[in-house]
């Protein structure tokens, strides 16, 4: 059997159990022969047992069995299906490939868009995570004709609106990101460094809208209002994952955050023009209404 059509069965079972939340074998297979990826035949037993091991190993996902329950599987961690984890993602990417695979005869009618492989820097900087080796980098930063060179310890690598990320750490400035695609130079560095095994990189970005971090800002509660069709999307992709509706109208809706205001946070926030208005902080309002009124100027001339 080809490694595509064995992916396919990976992510399909992976699926039919975390939708059904406990499943039995003889339930798995009375969904499994309804696809056309069966041909009629059922799981054996076999089977099975060997694709939960490859499901395992190859995205950390555990298939447990409940005796006492019915035999009935389930997945262990499920947790990794429910937040932007490398499983989950794995998952989504692979399952979206393998319908766009069967799906070639409407090549022209299926629009995607650009998605960032990092190129040969994001290889070299996972590489050097895995060796725990130390990082020379040239970089220019936007509105800067000048490059600089900076060795630093690569921490993690965060994906945000369609760009690759790198968090890296100075034994003298701390943590700084890196926009991958500005990089103009990377080399692996023969010196190694200690991993602090208590940094957390969820944790790190957990009160940051994207990959925009400050160490002397502190979270705020922040209130946006949201006009016509916004809070249907502010509902289905929110924000912050500490978002929640506080009160609804047929006029408005209104959401609760907890974050840090940063820079991108700011700017995601004036990009929705008038769908959105800041209730709280006062101070970030008058901020967006300048930013708006300067834009109303900028017209004007």
């Amino acid at each position: 059997m080809t490694t595509p059509i064995l992916f396919r069965e990976y992510i399909w079972l992976v699926n039919t159990i975390y939708k059904a939340g406990k499943i039995s074998l003889s339930e798995i297979n009375d969904q499994w022969v309804e696809t056309e990826m069966s041909g009629g035949v059922e799981f054996s037993r076999t089977t099975f047992h060997r694709h939960k091991v490859a499901i395992e190993d190859m995205f950390g996902i555990y298939i447990e069995c409940d005796r006492k329950d019915g035999f009935k599987y389930y997945i262990g961690n499920e947790y990794v299906l429910q937040e932007n984890s490398v499983q989950n993602w794995m998952l989504s990417t692979l399952s979206v490939s393998s319908l766009l695979a069967e799906s070639m005869s409407l090549n022209e009618r299926i629009l995607l868009e650009n998605v960032p492989s990092g190129g040969g820097k994001l290889k070299m900087v996972i590489k050097a995570m895995k060796e725990s080796k130390k990082l020379s980098i040239t970089y220019r930063r936007y509105g800067v004709q000048a490059t600089k060179t900076y060795d630093l310890e690569p921490y993690c690598v965060k994906l945000f609106g369609q760009r690759w990320y790198m968090l890296g750490r100075f034994a003298d400035r701390g943590l700084v990101t890196f926009s991958l695609d500005r990089i103009l130079e990377i080399k692996i560095s023969h010196e190694k460094f200690k991993f602090d095994d208590s940094f957390d990189a969820a944790s790190y970005f957990s009160d940051c809208f994207g990959v925009m971090s400050d160490e002397y800002l502190d979270p705020e509660r922040v209130i946006i209002r949201a006009y016509g069709y916004e809070p249907y999307y502010l509902r289905d992709l929110p924000l912050h994952h500490s978002q929640r509706e506080i009160q609804s109208t047929e006029e408005y809706c209104d959401f609760e955050l907890r974050l840090k205001i940063t820079s991108d946070f700011k700017a995601k926030l004036l990009s929705r023009g008038e769908w959105v208005e800041i209730l709280e902080p006062k101070a970030l309002a008058e901020e967006i209404i300048q930013w708006h009124q300067q834009a109303i100027d900028r017209y004007k001339k």
